[in-house]
């Protein structure tokens, strides 16, 4: 897949601008795209790629702001063509991506404009909501077959139009409601930049959250997943263990569990930070998460449990490649034990405080063993959860009016 380089080119004469190139990779190629910004040595942060934004009068500011503005919207303008050749499976060259920019540069779209968002959310840090704008984005393209799209044409009919399109691929209402919100802001923020009007376009559409439907498993199911013999599949069994990992952790997610470091177990007591929250939560190491733990040592690595490679250059698409692949062995395990609900890291979560709950623990207790923000949280978990207690009250209540039928 080819890829966007940034080439600071310094000027050779003293005191005078530099230029900002894009150099398009792709099959050992490479093309130079020249554009019109130019920069001091001292206005270019190299190892951040992006232009730093400040100076001492009002004048250069607002040029440096505009020429970051450019950039951002440059490079999502190269990606979002590389990215319509690689999700149409199409041949093309550095040549093809150039030509196709310089058409396209000057246009201020929709796909545009949601990708130079994830890129500067990106930049500022917030990696997993550019992740979640990327995605969105994507599903996006696939709907409208890879054609962009002006402002001017986002209306009510083709957001109703894209939720159909959703449903008929059995996309739960909650998947539908994470794009239309995504896809709402995307929308506001343009809104704001006065590129186009307020016309409300996603009034008719679903941007609720649904009750989430029950994700605990019975106690049984748990004790025959640790029984299940998987030595024919060491995938399988090491994502089975993961699973149960998380489970002993008070539900841990994937994510905490992939970046615990050998340094956060000292003294019987695991720290670490959640991702998700920031929370520091403690647990008292116990001889079921050591077994885990010796099953996958790797003496070389900082990495409690070898799932993420030390030496990886880009660690963060390597924990996303590792969870993809996790959750899909997951769900395997899941169809093979009969469960009649996919087999996920929520489901250890659900059905720890499942356990913890019908075994009178204070919900207090519960809320902060979670790492909730509060008990508010943690009643959400135990409604959706208590399906099997209700059920069980109303075949009471039935067999006394019904004079103890079964």
């Amino acid at each position: 897949m080819a890829n966007i380089k940034l080439k600071y080119r310094p000027s050779t004469i003293e005191g005078r601008e530099g230029t900002l190139d894009y150099i398009i990779v792709h099959e050992k190629k490479s093309k130079q795209v020249s554009n019109r910004i130019y920069l001091y040595p001292h206005e270019w942060n190299e190892v951040k790629e992006k232009v730093v934004v400040h100076a001492d009068n009002v004048e250069r500011y607002t040029y440096l702001s505009r020429m970051n503005e450019q950039m951002y919207n440059d490079l999502a303008c190269l990606e979002i063509i590389i990215l319509f050749y690689k999700c149409r499976q199409e041949d093309y060259t550095v040549d093809d991506i150039a030509n196709l920019y310089e058409q396209r540069k000057a246009q201020t779209s929709f796909f545009v404009f949601m990708y130079r968002t994830a890129l500067q959310l990106k930049a500022s840090g917030n990696t997993r909501t550019s992740e979640m704008y990327r995605t969105t984005l994507k599903s996006f393209m696939y709907f409208r077959d890879f054609h962009d799209i002006s402002f001017e044409e986002i209306d009510a009919t083709l957001m109703q139009a894209y939720q159909s399109w959703l449903r008929q691929d059995y996309v739960s209402m909650n998947t539908v409601s994470f794009y239309m919100r995504i896809l709402r802001a995307t929308y506001n923020r343009a809104v704001d930049k006065s590129l186009t009007l307020q016309r409300n376009p996603f009034r008719t559409v679903y941007t609720g959250v649904s009750k989430t439907l029950k994700r605990a498993v019975p106690t049984p199911f748990i004790k025959r997943l640790v029984k299940l013999d998987l030595q024919s599949s060491p995938r399988r069994g090491m994502a089975r263990d993961l699973f149960l990992f998380s489970f002993y952790t008070r539900g841990m997610s994937f994510v905490d569990i992939a970046f615990l470091r050998k340094s956060d177990l000292r003294d019987g007591v695991l720290a670490y930070r959640r991702k998700k929250t920031g929370q520091q939560l403690y647990i008292r190491w116990e001889p079921c998460m050591q077994e885990i733990v010796d099953r996958y040592d790797d003496p070389f690595s900082p990495y409690l449990l070898s799932i993420l490679r030390p030496d990886c250059e880009d660690i963060r698409r390597e924990y996303i490649t590792k969870a993809h692949s996790v959750n899909r062995l997951l769900k395997k395990i899941g169809d093979m034990m009969g469960l009649d609900i996919p087999l996920t890291f929520y489901v250890a979560r659900h059905t720890w405080a499942t356990v913890a709950h019908r075994r009178r623990v204070p919900l207090s207790v519960i809320s902060e063993s979670m790492g909730h923000d509060s008990e508010k949280t943690t009643r959400i978990y135990l409604a959706t959860i208590d399906s099997a207690e209700i059920d069980r009250a109303n075949r009471i209540v039935l067999r006394a009016v019904r004079g103890g039928s079964r």
